[in-house]
């Protein structure tokens, strides 16, 4: 696990530039403080900042292939480097190291650019081909590893965070308006736009190849939903995919164990976890060494949960509790960031990677559960909702229920199906803009009650529902569930998730391995049976039932909690001031974006307890704090 960086000039890359990469990935020590390495010939400058992993001793990067035409960096872990590193060497290749980085420039040898199909793991990839001066950029399928780049059409620049990109230096910060609808959308920047309209994010499952001709971007892997068998009839038939599925898990863990130094794993208590957990107590040499966050409101606070799995699985348990520090967490999380980030979970996964970091170099965690199988109660609203619009008359839909949504009262206090307001908005619309609302902030309409006028003109009207409604419509899968997930893994799960996870992780120089989003698993998720996903109101069925086997029932049906922040008692207690001094004072840099009474409305009607304005209210200060750290020179607003 590392940071990469590094630029490639096609017509020649000028002295002053040499050293470029090693100045870009000097910006990422935090990612990898173990060592640095630079590799450039005259057209690329390759960088390298190293968390060691495997084979400690030799894995320095740039790594080249034996007659060096063929150089690469690389973030991540390749699980089956092993078997790849024996087929490699049957067909005559020489390996230097025992790392899983060798085998990259020697499959490109032999396979050229579908090297990439042959890799199991989390990868984020640069590879200079010297003989056909070529760059080619490769995000793993998932999206667990990141990769940010530009091109100018005569340079491209790439890093693992925006910081390095910009330590490009000829890179401009113009900032994009659209990409600041989508974030008072979902409170986050989606894929492929960043904040900045110069920079993109390399997709999930994408390639792409850089010549001086221009850049070629294309998709390596989908995930591959469409095949939909039959319902099980007969318990047997549920027992084999349980056996599947947890024959599948079983390997999943085994081959994120691999590694050189100390492995220990996050525990919430949750099903996803637990399950993770007890596959490597029963796979470790010895008490596996576990982790978990709490919080001093009760109703948020999973430490009871955590402990209870970690005792019945014996393992060596520690625990840490999170504070609203936000002068000290939201500072440090925009710093990693780079960009407004507004999931106010990553102050708690901050706090939880530190505490692992001080044991283990490496952490096996939950994340993919609930997007893999349904875990999330607003997909049993959703498709309750798509039923009801089934019903009713589309007519009669947008004229009745989209008044009454408008109409209806809000109460924020509710459980959601109490909720008309939402639901009757919902019903007026379709499927995949009900669903895309359920998961935004305020149901999406954040950037049109606090965003200047001017500013959502320079966007042309960018609809931020867009994206997810042309991947809901690009899904092949029949069954609307499914078409959720499809979305949901697409966008929610690489953008704001893993984004989170890998940020505050590597924030403190600890890797983070996810086996629920293993590619053999999520290609087994895609063609379950609906009714092992989601039934009766319970999500996740055949995790659960994989989970019983190993802990019992207890466990397995622990209702879903949510990695929840108190964020809506910390705005009325120790965020107040903080929050009132910095979003409505006039030096406040958001005020060049936001409508300053808008802001002040919602800080007000949050105070009073007439709205739950927490989410909304993170969103915004995260974007005071992440506009401070540049000047009004440096991010400017352009069409």
């Amino acid at each position: 696990m590392c940071g990469i960086a590094g630029m490639v000039h096609f017509g020649g890359l000028p002295p002053e530039r040499h050293d470029a990469g090693a100045r870009m990935a000097g910006t990422l020590r935090h990612r990898g403080p173990d060592d640095r390495g630079l590799f450039c010939d005259g057209f690329v400058s390759l960088g390298h900042s190293r968390l060691s992993i495997i084979d400690l001793e030799n894995g320095r990067q740039p790594l080249p292939n034996e007659d060096g035409t063929v150089w690469v960096v690389f973030n991540g872990e390749i699980y089956n480097y092993r078997p790849l590193s024996d087929m490699l060497q049957s067909r005559g290749h020489e390996f230097k190291t025992r790392c899983d980085t060798e085998v990259l420039v020697h499959l490109y040898e032999d396979f050229g650019e579908s090297f990439v199909e042959h890799l199991h793991g989390m990868f984020a990839i640069a590879l200079w081909d010297t003989r056909q001066q070529k760059m080619v950029l490769a995000r793993d399928r998932l999206g667990i590893k990141p990769l940010y780049w530009s091109a100018d059409g005569e340079r491209v620049a790439f890093g693992s965070e925006l910081k390095a990109v910009l330590a490009d230096g000829d890179v401009p910060r113009d900032i994009d308006p659209a990409a600041m609808i989508d974030f008072l959308a979902f409170g986050h920047v989606p894929a492929p736009r960043t904040v900045f309209k110069g920079i993109r994010k390399l997709e999930p499952g994408h390639m792409a190849v850089c010549r001086a001709s221009g850049v070629a971007l294309r998709r390596w892997w989908d995930i591959p939903f469409g095949e939909e068998p039959p319902e099980p009839t007969t318990g047997e038939e549920s027992r084999r995919w349980t056996d599947q599925f947890a024959d599948l898990l079983e390997d999943a863990v085994r081959m994120r164990l691999v590694a050189d130094v100390p492995v220990g794993a996050f525990l919430s208590g949750g099903v996803d976890s637990a399950s993770v957990t007890a596959t490597m107590c029963r796979q470790a040499g010895g008490a596996v060494l576990t982790h978990t966050v709490g919080f001093h409101e009760e109703d948020h606070d999973e430490r009871a949960w955590a402990r209870q799995v970690a005792e019945a699985l014996g393992t060596d348990h520690r625990e840490v509790m999170v504070r609203p520090d936000a002068a000290w967490a939201a500072e440090t999380l925009v710093r990693h960031f780079d960009e407004p980030f507004a999931d106010p979970s990553a102050v708690a996964t901050l706090y939880l990677s530190r505490i692992a970091r001080e044991r283990v170099k490496v952490a096996l965690a939950g994340d993919g559960g609930d997007e893999l199988l349904a875990g999330y109660r607003r997909y049993r609203f959703d498709m309750a909702e798509s039923a009801l619009r089934a019903r009713a008359p589309a007519w009669l839909r947008r004229s009745a229920a989209g008044w009454a949504g408008w109409l209806y009262p809000q109460v924020d206090w509710l459980p959601r199906p109490l909720r008309a307001r939402r639901t009757l908005q919902n019903l007026a619309g379709d499927n995949a803009t009900a669903h895309l609302r359920s998961a935004a902030l305020m149901g999406g309409v954040l950037p049109e009650l606090i965003l200047r006028p001017e500013i959502r003109g320079l966007a042309n009207n960018h609809d931020p529902f867009l994206r997810g409604r042309e991947l809901f419509h690009r899904c092949p899968a029949k069954q609307l569930l499914n078409r959720f997930l499809y979305v949901d893994l697409k966008t929610f799960m690489a953008d704001e998730i893993l984004t989170k996870v890998d940020r505050t992780s590597m924030a403190v120089g600890l890797e983070v391995r996810a086996p629920l989003l293993d590619h053999r698993l999520v290609e087994l998720a895609a063609r379950l049976p609906i009714s092992l996903k989601l039934a009766g109101g319970r999500g996740k069925v055949i995790l659960r039932d994989t989970c019983s086997r190993w802990l019992g029932n207890a466990v397995a049906d622990r209702p879903k909690h949510g990695f929840d922040v108190p964020t809506d008692k910390w705005f009325r207690g120790p965020l107040r001031a903080m929050a009132h001094d910095l979003l409505t004072g006039l030096d406040s840099r958001s005020r060049e974006w936001l409508e300053a009474k808008a802001v002040s409305r919602l800080l007000r009607n949050h105070d009073r307890g007439i709205r739950a304005n927490g989410r909304a209210l993170w969103a915004i200060l995260n974007l005071e704090l992440w506009a401070r750290a540049y000047t009004r020179e440096e991010a400017k607003v352009e069409a």
